[in-house]
Formats: structure tokens, C-alpha cells, sequence
């Protein structure tokens, strides 16, 4: 366990001299640890894995290889973000998967949810070995681990990153913001020249929207998740939210209830808005929102979005609560 620990020579990175003084240290330990090989990163577009590849295109360039997957768990109009901004903006060499009626045929039924983090993460493993298998000479694999995901330790981290690695991969892990708490990994990110687009992007945990869609995963239930999140974020945007609240997104949990729509009763999901704030993850106070807006989203949410009756607002900090509800 001792190399899952913050050396204690590591200063809080809160100035954009000490970022600098970071990212020549990690510049100058990946390159040893990496050599003339090749690195494998799989490439959301939150900050940590994007801060992650901005290291390493500094470190190795070419010989860094970004795939992002879209495994029907993203956020809407995402995937599509992710390679404008990285391989169009940015030029990095990224490999597009689409892999979502993988994902989504092999969740089918599925409603425990470290079950579910456990499939997610193998096929995860499962597609970064078949991409690897294309590529000659790949040895690392790069993560965007962060402090916060070792001290909650293993179960807790399988929700935010990829997880352990089978053996016959043989890939070494490459982990260079893993002693980093969110905000110190933002101000490197700002120090990379990264855009704000990215280095204040809302943390998205590695499932995406499969610990949001509570339960069973179903594909038009998933739909009610993406859509009435992108209201929210809109809404918040609208209300000059964007960037004044950590983290906001919707839950749609498996069960309905009774409503009336049109005139008509409706049997139908109950949407939940969660909005916290937080430093370092570890815990999280709720966010204060005008009650004008939650009527506001309220209207959207159960007019726009198909098979939902009911808006929830989550009012559990963590402690008791987990950020995420799986």
C-alpha cells in the first residue's frame, strides 16, 4: 500500500509555478518510465484523462495512442465533442470505437451494480486489448486515477476508472496524476494550455451514465437519463450555474409511479436532480438552487422527456450519501 500513498515531500498544487514544477517532474518520469514504446490511453474528455493525455503528448507525442469508446453511456452530443475537440483541435492520434450495443446487449438484466461496473470495466479491458492487438508496440496503459480513487479504495475506484488489468496484457500502468486531489489536477491542467471547455469539464465517473440509470439498464430508461441531463445542463448554463457548481447531473431509478400527462394518468420514472459541491471528492455539501430554476426543470423535464411524470431533488450530502447513487 505504500506506493498508494501521497509522498509527503508533494506541495498542495495551487499556483501555476508549482504546476510547472509537476509537470516538468512527471514530463521527465514518463519518459523514463515509457522509453521509444507505446502508451494506450482511454480518452473521455473529463479532466483527469484528458489532463492525463496532455502529459503524455508533451512527454511522448506520437507515441501516445487516445481511444475513446462509446460504449451508450455518455453524456449526449459527447462522443461527438470528445474527437472534434481531441482530434481535430488538439491533433492527437485518437481511435474511435463504437461499441454501444456491446455494452448495452451485455448490461441487459443486469441490476446490481457492481455487477454492472464489473461488466462495464472487462469489456472496457476487452476492447483496449483488441485495439492494442491492431497496434504494434504498446506496453502502457495510461489511467486518469486521482487521490480521492485510492482512498476510497478498490470497490469504490471500479466506478471511476477502468479497474485492474488482465495479466496476459501485459501492460504497465502509467498513472501520473494518481497522488493529485480534482483541483490540483484542474491547475495543471490550466497550466498545460488545456481550453476551460476541459479543465472545468464536470467530473464523469468511467460507467458514465450506466451508475445514473439505476438498477436494470434499460435503453429507453438510459434515454430518459441522457436527455433530461442535458436539460439540466442547459438550464444551469441559462442561470449562470456553469462553473459555480461542481457536479449536477440526473438519476433515473427503476421504479414509477403514478402522474398525469395530457389528461391522462401515466405510470411512469420519477427524474432526480443531484447538484454538490466539493474540494477534493472525498466529501460533498448540496448545492443551493433557486426554486424557480427546479420549477423551471421541473416543466422541461416532464414535458421533453419520453416516460418521465416526476422531478426529485437529492438533498444528501456525503457523508451519508455517495455522490454518485451506484
Amino acid at each position: 500500500m505504500e506506493n498508494n500513498v501521497r509522498p509527503a515531500s508533494l506541495e498542495r498544487i495551487t499556483s501555476p509555478a508549482l504546476a510547472e514544477a509537476f509537470i516538468a517532474e512527471q514530463i521527465a518520469a514518463l519518459r523514463a518510465q515509457i522509453g521509444d514504446k507505446k502508451v494506450l490511453l482511454a480518452l473521455s474528455g473529463g479532466v483527469d484523462s484528458s489532463v492525463v493525455a496532455a502529459l503524455l503528448i508533451r512527454a511522448v507525442g506520437r507515441q501516445l495512442v487516445c481511444v475513446h469508446v462509446n460504449h451508450g453511456l455518455l453524456r449526449k452530443g459527447e462522443p461527438e465533442q470528445v474527437v472534434r475537440v481531441f482530434r481535430d483541435e488538439l491533433g492527437a492520434e485518437l481511435i474511435y470505437v463504437d461499441a454501444v450495443d456491446r455494452f448495452l446487449d451485455k448490461l441487459a438484466g443486469v441490476a446490481d451494480p457492481e455487477t454492472k461496473r464489473k461488466i462495464i470495466g472487462k469489456e472496457f479491458i476487452d476492447v483496449f486489448a483488441e485495439e492494442a492487438g491492431k497496434l504494434d508496440g504498446i506496453e502502457f496503459l495510461a489511467q486518469g486515477t486521482i487521490y480521492p480513487d485510492i482512498l476510497e479504495s478498490g470497490p469504490v475506484k471500479s466506478h471511476h476508472n477502468v479497474g485492474g488489468l488482465p495479466e496476459e496484457l501485459n501492460f504497465e500502468l502509467v498513472e501520473p496524476v494518481k497522488f493529485l486531489y480534482k483541483d490540483e489536477v484542474r491547475v495543471i491542467g490550466k497550466a498545460l494550455g488545456l481550453p476551460d471547455s476541459m479543465v472545468y469539464r464536470q467530473p464523469f465517473p468511467g460507467p458514465g451514465l450506466g451508475v445514473r440509470c439505476v438498477g436494470a439498464i434499460t435503453r429507453d430508461r438510459l434515454e430518459a437519463v441522457r436527455e433530461s441531463d442535458a436539460i439540466l445542463r442547459e438550464e444551469f448554463a441559462k442561470n449562470g450555474l456553469e462553473g459555480q457548481v461542481w457536479q449536477y447531473f440526473t438519476v433515473v431509478p427503476d421504479f414509477k409511479s403514478t402522474g398525469i400527462t395530457d389528461g391522462k394518468r401515466t405510470y411512469d420514472w420519477p427524474v432526480v436532480i443531484r447538484a454538490v459541491n466539493t474540494v477534493d471528492a472525498v466529501t460533498a455539501e448540496v448545492a443551493e438552487l433557486p426554486f424557480a430554476l427546479l420549477q423551471k426543470l421541473t416543466e422541461r423535464i416532464t414535458s421533453e422527456v419520453k416516460g418521465v411524470n416526476r422531478v426529485l431533488w437529492d438533498l444528501t450530502p456525503k457523508p451519508s450519501g455517495t455522490i454518485e447513487w451506484e
